[in-house]
């Protein structure tokens, strides 16, 4: 059995000395793309930001764009064309708005695209970069989430690379070495157990969106960090672990870890764990991945364990945390329900930042919009990009037509 794709090439070629890598970034102005510009600021000229897209803010996107002498800058929303060509005004970067803009942007030539696009947004234009031939540094969940299996097909058959962005994912990417699956008994993932790790089940059900957005470790978008605090991050992530090493959900884990110093665990056949370890700083995976196989000199936080102190792991509650049960149950049931999961889990925190349904109710929104979807028979497995984005728009739709009757998965809550 080999890997979901070649994450061990030992063909990938090294940087001559003094040879620049082009990049292309998609999602330059989120938290990911930030870390990635911190990062090629700091390489000392090894990188050349060839294109940079962003969402809705393009005063934020050409600021970006300047810093890193991007040619290209691609914003998805049309209405902020013009102020994006203002702000580049004399610059001589091209400005473009819009979906056709954004895929323009990741098809330009280049060794590596970034694909930090959040949410479904990010599906299209990271499969066009990988249909392009291009390696993709992955950070987007939602591409494997929704299309795992068709995004893990078209990359072998390119024969280019998904590099794993996530600091999860590329602990055990570096873990690994180079193991075959086969010797490989389990992989664990780590969470934090966000903010709420110690709360009770009756204070997490309470919880106002202020309080899920302070996450104790990690510096993230609002998506992301609610759902970090309800473990649903974690459900999403060894979904993506399934597609990226090719591991049944069954030798997958998950441990609860508050230091988040280690991201990742492989135990093996013969006793042995291997384990990545890294302060919590996004700079660490985006580095790796953007110099693989090489290794950058970068301003990432040092790891000090004896500052640390010490290590705790647990096992997390389902009880406290349904969010993460749900995910593992969608991946064990498999058919298009993670797609449908993804889809309705993104309607839900949506809801729950504008106080339409109490914190409790994400989980429960997700878990019926999965059941009406295996009742109804609009869950069978995507086999094209279309096919995934097509059963997304119609869990979503599900998600929001019980949103309005306000039943289906309980009595709706108020924060």
């Amino acid at each position: 059995m080999t890997l979901g794709f070649d994450v061990q090439d030992k063909t990938v070629p090294r940087r001559k000395p003094g040879a620049r890598r082009s990049v292309v970034i998609l999602g330059a102005t989120g938290s990911i793309g930030t870390s990635t510009a911190d990062v090629i600021l700091n390489s000392n000229g090894a990188f050349d930001v060839v294109a940079v897209a962003g969402g809705r803010d393009p005063i934020a996107l050409a600021k970006v764009a300047r810093e890193l002498g991007a040619r290209f800058a691609a914003l998805a929303d049309p209405s902020g064309y013009d102020a994006l060509k203002e702000a580049l005004q004399g610059t001589g970067i091209k400005a473009a708005a819009g979906r056709e803009a954004v895929i323009e942007a990741a098809l330009q030539p280049a060794d590596i695209v970034v694909g930090a696009i959040a949410g479904t947004a990010g599906v299209e234009p990271t499969y066009a970069a990988l249909s392009a031939g291009r390696t993709v540094a992955l950070a987007n969940k939602e591409c494997l989430v929704c299309a795992g299996a068709v995004f893990i097909h078209q990359a072998k058959a390119m024969g280019t690379r998904l590099l794993p962005v996530d600091s999860e994912h590329n602990a055990i990417f570096q873990a690994l070495g180079d193991a075959d699956s086969d010797t490989i008994e389990m992989m664990t993932l780590t969470a934090s157990g966000g903010p709420f790790r110690s709360w009770t089940a009756e204070a997490i059900a309470k919880a106002t969106p202020e309080q899920a957005l302070k996450h104790p470790n990690w510096a993230m978008g609002s998506k992301v960090t609610i759902d970090s605090a309800g473990l649903m991050n974690k459900g999403l992530e060894v979904i993506e672990a399934h597609h990226i090493f090719g591991i049944e959900a069954e030798r997958l884990d998950v441990l609860v870890h508050a230091q988040s110093v280690v991201h990742g665990l492989v135990a093996f056949r013969d006793g042995s764990v291997t384990a990545g370890l890294a302060a919590p700083d996004m700079r660490v995976p985006i580095a790796h991945c953007l110099s693989y196989p090489e290794r950058l000199t970068t301003r990432a936080r040092r790891l000090d364990l004896a500052a640390v102190g010490q290590l705790t792991f647990e096992r997390p509650d389902f009880d406290r945390f349904p969010a993460l049960r749900v995910a593992l149950d969608a991946l064990r049931t498999g058919q298009g329900l993670p797609t449908v999961l993804n889809a309705a889990n993104e309607v839900a925190v949506e809801a729950f930042l504008n106080r339409r349904i109490s914190f409790h109710d994400i989980a429960r929104l997700v878990e019926a919009c999965c059941e009406a979807a295996l009742r109804d028979g609009t869950a069978a497995e995507p086999a094209s990009i279309e096919e995934a984005l097509a059963v997304d728009h119609i869990a979503r739709e599900s998600a929001r037509t019980l949103l309005a009757r306000g039943e289906g998965f309980g009595k709706l809550t108020t924060c």
